[in-house]
């Protein structure tokens, strides 16, 4: 078999490979969106579907699918929902799940306290400081790092 016979014939399969390869490593990124007005969250993509809850402003959620009008999401406890588009933002917010999170002036636990953020406060995710901290705003405006073990919505 010639090269070019032999090219032609495994073009598709590698053509193939490549699709697969970029869908699964798109499909192992996870990306976060929080809720810009409070919503109701459904069992399906309709208004018709059954009511399960309804989520409160800035709750961040792991975005699972996205269809047209509709986001299929899952919340911190692995529940999953569908929502409208429309109610979420891009904007990321996180939630402390530990009972009291220290907030830093600097990503070091030797740093000063700014404030004490309760279990289930929102927190503006304001980037990613590297070495398991985050870079936070408190809605008050403060702001500092947190370690991204102490809240969820980040990783």
């Amino acid at each position: 078999m010639s090269f070019l016979a032999a090219a032609r014939r495994l073009f598709p399969m590698a053509m193939l490979f490549g699709a697969l390869s970029a869908v699964a490593l798109s499909a192992s990124a996870i990306d976060y969106v929080s809720v810009a007005v409070p919503a109701v969250l459904y069992d399906a993509p309709s208004l018709k579907a059954k009511k399960l809850s309804v989520a409160a402003r800035y709750l961040p959620l792991e975005q699972v699918v996205s269809l047209d009008n509709w986001v299929k999401v899952r919340d911190s406890s692995a529940q999953l929902y569908w929502i409208e588009k429309r109610a979420l933002s891009s904007k990321r917010f996180v939630m402390v799940n530990v009972a009291v999170a220290p907030v830093y002036q600097r990503p070091d636990v030797v740093a000063g306290v700014i404030f004490y953020a309760p279990q289930q406060l929102a927190l503006e995710w304001l980037a990613d400081a590297g070495d398991g901290w985050l870079q936070v705003r408190h809605l008050d405006g403060a702001e500092g790092y947190i370690r991204q073990i102490d809240v969820w919505g980040s990783r």
